[in-house]
């Protein structure tokens, strides 16, 4: 297993145990390498000629050029059941009722969770110094290839190098 590889393992180890809203996991996590970057690549590339959307291209480019993409999402989330509010809805809202990029709406709450657990991972990879960068592209390119079976998800690739990749901006 090479360092990269390791990072990946440990930012998926701090996504899961990071806190969660009512102690209930609903975060999916999963490590692509080697060929399925290039497949990552590629879709988001064609997606951003058909969408006519550069920054699936730019994207892309940075996945490729990784050795590692961490995913991080949530799967059969359940609403929190608190009638809150922060979802933009009076009462809890029927979740995945809708299918786009992702599937939705869900519940603010467990957005929250998503959060929380994407910020440990980046944690991670920057204490260790893997330059990373949370990329909501290639959350889509992942769930629209099936590489990942989630609900909502963003990648992050990593990249060890002279000069972060991910300063293209």
């Amino acid at each position: 297993m090479s360092g990269i590889e390791t990072v990946a393992e440990m930012m998926e180890i701090a996504a899961i145990t990071a806190p969660k809203a009512q102690g209930k996991n609903f975060i999916v996590v999963k490590t692509l390498l080697g060929d399925d970057l290039k497949r990552i690549h590629d879709w988001m590339v064609q997606y951003a000629e058909v969408q006519k959307i550069p920054g699936f291209a730019r994207d892309g480019k940075n996945v490729l050029n990784s050795g590692a993409l961490v995913l991080i999402g949530m799967k059969d989330a359940d609403v929190a059941d608190l009638n809150c509010a922060a979802c933009g809805s009076e009462a809890c809202l029927v979740i995945n009722t809708v299918e786009g990029e992702f599937q939705g709406p869900q519940c603010a709450l467990r957005i929250l969770d998503m959060g929380i657990a994407l910020g440990s991972a980046v944690k991670t990879a920057g204490m260790l110094n893997v330059d990373n960068r949370i990329m909501y592209r290639a959350g889509v390119a992942a769930r629209q290839t099936g590489m990942i079976d989630a609900d909502f998800v963003m990648g992050i690739p990593l990249s060890v190098s002279g000069k972060s990749i991910f300063f293209d901006r």
